[in-house]
């Protein structure tokens, strides 16, 4: 998955302005944790895209040093262990933005404060 920019729905952006000011943390990292949660929830399947209205994220900024850890998650969530064809950088561009949006409607309902987040974080880790 090839990308320099990702721009997310503008419903997202404002969440997360939201969350940041709840929480403390910034929107990168609440975008990752947003795309950790969607994907745990299953794949999105042939959706419409979200809107591209909201803020713009360097890839970099987004995912950090772990951007091909993130695209194998989201290539082994969205087509499978066998995938029969794979999906298009476009389609996956799409879909990872699908799941920054889901995951970031989830987090604005389950992170009223910097301790919902330490929440998410499993015992074992």
């Amino acid at each position: 998955m090839h990308y320099s920019k990702l721009r997310i729905s503008a419903d997202a952006t404002s969440k997360l302005r939201s969350l940041r000011q709840r929480t403390g943390v910034t929107p990168n990292l609440l975008c990752r944790m947003a795309l950790m949660v969607s994907l745990e929830q299953g794949a999105l399947g042939p959706i419409k895209a979200p809107d591209e209205d909201g803020s713009e994220f360097n890839a970099y900024t987004l995912t950090g040093e772990y951007g091909a850890l993130f695209a194998a998650l989201l290539r082994w969530v969205e087509e499978g262990e066998r995938p029969v064809e794979p999906l298009s950088n476009e389609a996956l561009l799409d879909r990872l933005r699908g799941h920054i949006h889901r995951g970031v409607g989830a987090l604005s309902v389950r992170a009223k404060s910097p301790v919902d987040i330490l929440r998410l974080v499993p015992e074992a880790a």
